[in-house]
């Protein structure tokens, strides 16, 4: 079975001695509780598993309920440790003060059970960790599938993770794409808004969000303002409204809404949104397009592979510590500009959605960017990019 390369740095983590809580967090369908497992098993380890919604009321109380169910393992058997799993823990109310009393109790006694936490991308990380368990955790953070992953798995081609994004359950059904596209609907869309959006937090137009999403998703890789979504959207509310909904999209690793570079704060703020899906099958599963005619039309086949690149670099930005933004002026762009540190880099996409246009010559006079790089040429060709360890663009 294949193990993604954060099941090592977890199995590592388990085996040292008892130090901090485990966080497994990422958007839904990316493994997390699968990687979980074969880690778990390959340790032989004592331990529990167990999943928060089997909670009642999303009552926190049911937490000292598990841990107590550990810690009388522990002494019935006299186990030197033991190691207790809980899945989902970001649906049950202020759960991160319920594992810091249980936690700081077991530290206090020298109870050697060691914790391993999972939820939903940043939506467990900015409601509980940083406020009650800081210095208490470390974060395993799983990004959406890249093409490597995907194409040593499942024996995905280039052409294949463009369209149909890096989602492995839904592998199997893609050469029934009527089906293929329900189940992306069905098990993967639905349950991420309705699981780990609508109940975690408070949405006061819940269809609105849906429809901000199926539209952003129409949009990726593409700019719209706000107003002009207003005018496309039932019960839009106002673009305040927009704009914390997207928000919460972007914490859940569905769209999110890159910002104009500038110099100054207020111009990126201020600036049109650039959509962009976290998985390119997110693309496909809301477009009437099939895969053969978005690929045989090189515009719109331009979309998806911008699509595909712009999602590869907002899946690694947190993790490696850089910030994406795009730039236009008048007529010249730049599809991507990513801020390291005091580092600059401006990357273009060289695809059928439209002709290579001046935006990097005038970028490089602006703003003098420390690299360029033409992605989609001979020279560096979309495959070669979707491969590249992006950690080597910053040495």
């Amino acid at each position: 079975m294949f193990k993604r390369q954060q099941a090592s740095i977890l199995s590592s983590r388990i085996n040292e001695p008892r130090r901090f809580i485990q966080v497994i967090a990422g958007a839904r369908q990316v493994g997390k509780s699968t990687m979980v497992k074969q880690v778990v098993e390959e340790l032989k380890m004592p331990h529990l598993l167990s999943t928060a919604e089997e909670a009642p009321d999303k009552n926190p109380s049911w937490i000292h309920y598990v841990w107590q169910q550990a810690r009388q393992s522990i002494q019935l058997n006299n186990y030197r440790e033991f190691l207790l799993v809980i899945d989902e823990i970001h649906k049950l109310d202020n759960w991160s003060e319920a594992v810091k009393a249980e936690w700081d109790a077991d530290t206090m006694r020298d109870v050697n059970l060691k914790v391993i936490l999972l939820g939903s991308s940043r939506l467990l990380i900015k409601d509980g960790l940083t406020e009650s368990l800081a210095g208490r955790y470390e974060l395993i953070e799983l990004e959406h599938w890249s093409f490597n992953e995907m194409r040593e798995a499942f024996g995905l081609n280039i052409e294949q993770y463009i369209y149909f994004g890096g989602y492995p359950g839904a592998v199997p059904l893609m050469d029934d794409e009527k089906r293929w596209r329900k189940y992306m609907r069905d098990a993967i869309i639905e349950p991420a808004i309705t699981k780990d959006v609508l109940t975690t937090k408070r949405v006061l137009k819940p269809a609105l969000l849906r429809q901000l999403f199926v539209l952003g998703c129409s949009y990726s890789a593409e700019l719209l303002s706000f107003n002009k979504m207003l005018g496309q959207l039932q019960d839009a509310g106002n673009t305040s409204t927009l704009a914390n909904y997207l928000q919460l999209l972007d914490e859940s690793k569905l769209l999110c809404g890159l910002q104009q570079y500038a110099t100054d704060d207020a111009r990126k703020y201020k600036s049109v949104p650039k959509y962009m899906v976290y998985n390119s099958g997110l693309l496909s599963a809301n477009n009437s397009l099939s895969f053969k005619d978005a690929y045989l039309s090189p515009k719109e086949w331009g979309k998806w592979i911008e699509t595909a690149v712009g999602a590869y670099l907002i899946n690694h930005a947190d993790r490696l510590e850089y910030k994406v933004y795009y730039w236009r002026h008048n007529n010249d762009e730049v599809d991507f500009v990513l801020q390291h540190s005091r580092r600059l880099m401006a990357i273009e996409v060289k695809s059928g959605k439209r002709q290579m246009n001046q935006g990097l010559s005038v970028f490089r006079e602006q703003f003098h960017p420390d690299i360029e790089l033409v992605v989609g040429g001979e020279a560096f060709t979309i495959e070669q990019f979707l491969s590249l360890d992006l950690e080597r663009l910053f040495m």
